[in-house]
This record gives C-alpha cells, structure tokens and sequence, in this order.
C-alpha cells in the first residue's frame, strides 16, 4: 500500500482491490516503528520489521522508499504457532528434527511459506523436547511462550547486528538448537556448518526452489580454492533439506506442497564429489527412508481432495 494508490491485497496468490481506503502509510509506520527503524528506514530506504497489534496478533511489514514516497507491504502471522501435521509436513521430519546435531534447511521463493515452516518446528520441539533454543532473525515474527524448551529470541539490528555476528556470539550462549532465519552470505554459512558440527541442531532458511539447487548454493558462496572444504563439511553436517512452494487448493487457500532430501551416505558422497545433479534422481528413489518430490506431494495432495 502506499498512500498515493488505492490499497491492494494478495488474495490465493493474486492481487485484488481492497475493500478500503489506503491509509496514511507515514502515519502507520510513526505508530509502529520506534525511533531506531525510523532512522534505518530513513538512512537505508527500506525496512522489514514485524508489530504487535492486539493479544496474539502480529503483522509482518516491509517499508520502502520509492517515487511517491513510503510504500508499505504487510503480512497477517497466523496467532498460533501452526503445527507440522496442519501443514502437511513430511511425516519423518519429527524423527530429524530429533538429531543432537546437523543442518536441516527449508527452502523455497520468496512467500512460499519458509517461515512458517520453521515456526511450526519450533512449535514441535517446544512440545516434546526440553532443549534451549535461539532464534536469529529478521525480524522476529512468531512470539514463542516456552512449554519444555527455554527459547530466546533475537532480532537483527536490534539485539545483534547481523546473522553471523549473533550467531558467533550464540556459540558461546550454549543453545542446543539454533534457528537463522536466512542465510544470507559465506560468512553465515560457514559458521552455521562450524555449529552444526560442534554439536548444535541448526534450522536455517535458503532462497532456492529446489533442495539440489540449496546444496549448489550453498557450495557456490564461496571462492574456488574453498569449494571442496565446504563439500566435506556439508556432505558431513547435512541432515536433511526440505523445500516447499505454495499452491491455490479447491477449499479457498493454499496448500504446501514439499520436497524432502535426507543426507543418507549415498547423498553424502555426492555432496562431496560435487555431484549434486544426480539427487534429484536419488530423491525420486528415496521413498523407502522417507524422501519425497514434489510430484509425489502433489499426488498426495490431490488424493486428499485439496488439489
């Protein structure tokens, strides 16, 4: 929205009209920012931040500057954390998320529901494990109350300054799982796999749209001479990926659809020859330890009546 133009929204994937007016798009973000986004809003042109409105109600924004001033695009959080099973998770992702250790990534575009993902593996091992979790993200969106789990939550830019800087400090804080909401450069991803391999369980997000393309992207942030390290390192500290994408269902929503790559010894072995055109193949035939593809969630899917 914007307050030059009527307000639009996104509706199963499509922009429509909005049933009211624009609102004075200034006078939102002076109720909801304080006066450090202000400022970073104002020095960097561009802002996500997520606010409270009422009991269990938070909104996810992102403000930008462009040439008729303040643009302002919302996102409503669902009030509860969602559980694995609404969703429609792959049923062996409880069984992975119960490792001491490794890197499980979700992946997907842009909206395809990657948070919400990892808000409902929150949700799962506040339930049934007693662990410490931390939570590095940007900004923060899902509010946790800890059942059996202690859970801390830090935002970027507000209680640490970047991805990598909290997650070198959460190396001292002595969390058993950690959750980074983005991985966003080497650096991040490097001391994320050094966590991994000392004994953390680390949930992260990358922006791929398909699990070999996570491992390739992965591989390919860094220089030449690095390549074959990082290979080993992910081949070793891997757990499994799981990539989603969204699509418009017959009951007025829209429905996960999931591809799961677990690290079995014959996938680490690719990773680490940097054979990672072979997995979709190895995901195809990986049915038996619980992998999936797409086209098998679809096929779930519309046996189920939602596609």
């Amino acid at each position: 929205m914007c307050s030059a133009w009527p307000a639009r929204w996104r509706i199963r994937g499509r922009m429509e009209a909005a049933p009211f007016d624009a609102p004075d798009v200034e006078e939102l973000l002076r109720e909801w920012l304080d006066d450090d986004q202000r400022a970073i809003l104002l020095e960097n042109g561009q802002l996500d931040f997520a606010v409270s409105l009422a009991e269990n109600q938070r909104l996810r924004g992102s403000a930008f500057a462009q040439r008729q001033g303040i643009s302002l695009a919302l996102r409503l959080l669902p009030s509860h954390c969602p559980q694995l099973e609404q969703l429609g998770a792959p049923p062996i992702l409880p069984e992975l998320l119960k490792s001491e250790n490794g890197l499980i990534l979700v992946t997907g575009a842009t909206g395809s529901g990657k948070s919400t993902t990892l808000a409902a593996m929150v949700g799962y091992l506040n339930q049934h494990a007693d662990a410490h979790i931390l939570t590095l993200e940007d900004p923060v969106e899902y509010l946790y109350a800890s059942q059996r789990c202690l859970i801390q939550q830090r935002e970027i830019g507000l209680h640490c300054m970047t991805f990598a800087s909290g997650l070198r400090a959460a190396l001292r804080e002595d969390p058993d799982v950690i959750l980074l909401g983005e991985l966003r450069d080497s650096e991040t991803i490097r001391l994320a796999l050094t966590a991994a391999e000392t004994g953390h369980l680390v949930l992260a997000t990358l922006h791929t749209r398909g699990a070999a393309q996570a491992v390739e992207r992965l591989v390919d942030s860094f220089p030449a001479q690095e390549k074959d390290p990082v290979r080993n390192q992910l081949a070793g500290s891997l757990r499994a990926v799981l990539s989603q994408k969204l699509e418009v269902d017959k009951q007025e929503g829209r429905v996960a659809l999931f591809e799961l790559l677990i690290n079995t010894p014959a996938v680490g072995n690719l990773i680490r020859e940097g054979k990672t055109h072979q997995l979709p193949h190895v995901i195809q035939t990986g049915q038996q330890v619980g992998m999936l593809t797409f086209q098998q969630s679809y096929q779930q899917r519309v046996g189920e009546g939602r596609l």
